[in-house]
């Protein structure tokens, strides 16, 4: 019996150790691979801003992990058919691209009901194309459900006006997390084709997770898988999802060696508080945000977010060359050069109210950014009449939140402040790229 229970013991040691040792491997490689990012590229004097004579010849509806969320799905089909249907520029929409996750489990009912919405949304003559996600290959007869409800291969290369398309669901290998070699094989094969014919244009490609370590949430919810069959195809524009990061991080773009875009999801968001994942602050479930995308004849390329829940464009790039490396601006290096220390203004306020639940809701005025950069995060520490540190948090910024809001607030439990006392809050902001403002000391009285 004790010999048994040593070789027990031994086993679960081994496993923790080798456990310990996959964790600390995978935190070596993200911290290496996070300083070849930051060293990669050119810090330009601006970011691009799309010329007047930018003329559309393709545009794309790109979204993600929809979880179900078919009225939000269809609300993002007629939204988008009402902003280009007469666009004077260049009207209409080509494609409508599904980069997977559009259910829980891959159950036939829940293709059914997602199919059934783009069916009676998107009309006949534009392409709609989708791919799979972890989700749906949670269903052992994931190829026969997709196939027989989109009607499209799992893989498919589509060409619209004259530029090629890669959709890569690939095919399940151990896990709902790997993909099956000869499948990465079928994508390098196509790039490798797309790239021969497509001359100074972008080869689009679609797929579920991110490729590790290119956007915003792609060192934890990605694939390495992906890193060496894009590796050198520097006209590859990539979109992806499956984090559930939001787009309006200007992290969720990024030009290593080719361009990864994350389109933040329609069902809920996903964030990280000092690089931890899986964090779901205030509001995360008010998620809907899709990505426009445009190319021109010469193979310059736009591509905007758009927020559904508030019928807003909050980010807006412009490629100006997607076979130079040396001109991309989206590097990890440059957005960082191109940041700023949040700022606040001169007259920042705070206020309190109680809440139904009896705590107080603490208010302060929002940090500064410039156009298309955030601030992240919020360090907050009250002070009594004493000096005496009373409370102190670290919380995500709701800057995935798009809406007119001039405050930042965060709750406080009713035990440790009291009515008509003085107190002092002091803040401090970080940015997307780390960057922090100056702290910001305010007087408040609680009401």
């Amino acid at each position: 019996m004790l010999r048994f229970l040593l070789k027990v013991l031994k086993t679960i040691g081994i496993t923790l150790v080798s456990f310990i040792s996959l964790i600390v491997f995978l935190c070596v490689i993200t911290l290496l691979w996070g300083g070849v990012q930051m060293s990669r590229g050119n810090v330009t004097d601006s970011l691009p801003e799309v010329p007047a004579d930018f003329v559309p010849e393709i545009r794309l509806i790109v979204f993600t992990d929809t979880h179900n969320e078919n009225e939000n799905v269809a609300d993002a089909i007629d939204t988008a058919y009402e902003m280009f249907d007469n666009d004077t520029v260049y009207k209409g929409i080509d494609g409508f691209f599904g980069l997977g996750d559009f259910s829980s489990i891959g159950t036939e009912p829940d293709y059914k009901a997602y199919t059934d919405t783009l069916k009676e949304h998107i009309r006949e003559e534009t392409v709609c194309i989708n791919v799979l996600g972890n989700h749906e290959f949670k269903t052992d007869t994931y190829k026969e459900l997709f196939t027989e409800y989109f009607g499209h291969d799992i893989n498919t290369v589509t060409e619209i006006n004259g530029f090629t398309c890669i959709a890569f669901s690939g095919e399940r290998s151990l896990t709902e997390w790997t993909f099956t070699p000869s499948s990465l094989k079928w994508l390098s094969d196509e790039i490798h084709k797309a790239q021969k014919n497509s001359g100074d244009k972008p080869v689009f490609v679609f797929e579920h997770p991110h490729p590790f370590g290119t956007v915003y949430g792609s060192t934890i919810w990605c694939t390495p898988q992906l890193n060496p069959v894009f590796a050198g195809h520097t006209n590859v524009i990539n979109f992806s999802g499956h984090s559930h990061f939001p787009m309006n991080d200007p992290r969720s773009i990024n030009q290593s060696t080719y361009t990864s875009v994350g389109v933040g999801a329609m069902a809920r968001f996903e964030l990280d508080e000092n690089y931890i994942p899986g964090q779901h602050p205030e509001g995360y479930e008010d998620a809907a945000q899709f990505a426009v995308v445009e190319a021109d004849s010469v193979g310059r390329v736009r591509i905007r977010g758009y927020d559904l829940l508030s019928d807003t464009y909050f980010c807006d790039y412009f490629i100006e060359n997607v076979n130079d490396r040396d001109t991309f601006a989206y590097t990890y290096k440059n957005m960082k050069a191109h940041d700023k220390a949040p700022e606040f203004p001169e007259n920042t306020e705070v206020f309190t109210e109680l809440t139904e639940d009896g705590d107080y809701r603490i208010s302060f005025t929002k940090a500064e950014m410039p156009e298309g950069f955030i601030v992240h995060e919020y360090k907050v520490v009250i002070t009594d009449e004493n000096n005496s540190e009373i409370y102190k948090d670290n919380f995500i910024a709701s800057y995935y939140l798009i809406n007119d809001e001039a405050t930042q607030g965060f709750t406080v439990s009713k035990d440790i402040l009291t009515s008509g006392q003085k107190y002092e809050l002091t803040i401090k902001a970080e940015s997307a790229y780390h960057k922090y403002s100056d702290e910001k000391t305010v007087s408040f009285t609680v009401q």
